[in-house]
């Protein structure tokens, strides 16, 4: 896509210059965004500014890389599989996946309509609950936002609330992942949640058992949904009464004809898995895949109607060491294996929120707290208590010391 030049700006930009922000610049995601690592980005990988030897996380790489190196006050990024969340959660910054169609999509690149979410990142939660007041909302443009409320709420004002007597529940099934799981990570989330209690809010654990497959239907989402509108049909979603962008479909077009071989492994193994599956089966697991992500929301919607927001880790594991000589088997793995926490609300259409919490290692750990749907304003309130509990304890400490 280098040097593709919009033919008008996309809703967000244009409500971020409408209210007054200025916009730095672009910054550098992974190829075609299909990574949840930092190491698939051209023309090279996006290392963390807390560390240089690990990866910022994917997608948003770039994002997240900046906002912990304080080169930015504020970045949208693209949330299709966790690629807020990732980068949020590796660079110590704050990163909200919004409820799907809340924040219009109109004129970012598509991946899978169904999948596809714009969400702020920030250093603080004041800054995402600003711009969250400023991106969300009907646009008139974008098919995905069927379910969007037509009056949405001040969510600086939220910030506000009392959040004594909400219900926290620690989702069982989001910790200890076989294989993947720093056991010191679980524990520090684990930890943090005592902060709620000190808050005045009840903690107790809940269990969604289809949590362990949420990044299995998301995949049957994802893989060939993602060939289909990316790949083979240009990011047009046909049938969708959604703007489309001509200029960004014909560019991308011709780019794909003459400049196919620098897609990613990644991107490359969505289109091969793709392909055979949408020619061996016409569609079936995709079909089978969206009807389970019914059940897999209801699943949630059900937790959710016993406590006000669920809270987990974000990423399995702090921000893992970058492999430039990884091979091709191990460059798909440290793409994916961050996701299992991440993707399901991109299935599910919950928001989700990333906010540091801890460190592990010297290295920040993410908290997750997700919330029920357009209910952004509760998940927000209860961050910037838990953000400010812990500036009001560092401050404590420090005047200790």
């Amino acid at each position: 896509m280098e040097g593709y030049v919009s033919e008008a700006d996309a809703t967000v930009v244009a409500r971020i210059l409408a209210a007054g922000a200025e916009i730095a610049g672009k910054a550098v995601s992974e190829n075609l965004c299909f990574s949840g690592g930092s190491h698939t980005s051209y023309p090279g990988p996006v290392l963390n500014p807390l560390d240089t030897k690990r990866m910022s996380g994917g997608s948003s790489s770039g994002n997240g890389a900046l906002l912990a190196a304080n080169e930015c006050d504020i970045a949208i990024g693209g949330d299709q599989g966790g690629s807020v969340r990732i980068p949020a959660s590796w660079c110590g910054v704050v990163g909200l996946k919004p409820s799907w169609g809340l924040v219009p999509y109109t004129g970012a690149f598509p991946i899978e309509p169904s999948l596809d979410h714009l969400g702020p990142m920030a250093r603080t939660v004041d800054d995402i609950a600003l711009m969250l007041d400023v991106i969300a909302g009907r646009d008139g443009l974008d098919a995905r936002q069927i379910e969007v409320p037509h009056a949405l709420p001040s969510y600086s004002t939220a910030l506000e609330a009392n959040i004594a007597g909400l219900r926290v529940g620690i989702l069982k099934e989001g910790f200890g992942w076989e294989g993947l799981s720093d056991p010191d990570v679980d524990d520090a989330v684990r930890q943090a949640t005592e902060t709620f209690r000190k808050l005045g809010m009840t903690v107790k654990q809940v269990s969604v058992p289809m949590h362990l497959h949420g990044l299995d239907v998301w995949t049957g989402i994802a893989t060939e949904g993602a060939w289909s509108v990316m790949v083979r049909d240009n990011v047009i979603a046909y049938g969708s009464q959604a703007l489309q962008d001509i200029g960004l479909i014909d560019f991308y077009r011709k780019a794909k004809l003459e400049k196919a071989q620098l897609f990613s492994p990644t991107v490359k193994g969505v289109i091969l898995l793709g392909h055979y599956l949408a020619e061996q089966t016409g569609g079936v697991f995709y079909a089978k895949a969206q009807n389970l992500r019914r059940k897999l929301r209801a699943a949630y919607d059900q937790a959710l109607s016993e406590v006000d927001i669920l809270v987990m880790p974000t990423t399995p594991t702090t921000a893992p060491r970058h492999e430039p000589e990884a091979s091709l088997g191990r460059t798909m793995e440290i793409a994916l294996n961050m996701m299992p926490n991440t993707a399901t609300f991109d299935a599910t259409g919950h928001p989700a929120l990333s906010i540091p919490c801890a460190t592990v290692g010297g290295m920040p750990v993410g908290m997750m707290i997700v919330g029920r749907h357009f209910e952004e304003q509760t998940i927000l309130a209860v961050a910037k208590a838990f953000e400010t509990q812990g500036i009001s304890q560092s401050g404590r400490q420090s005047d200790e010391a």
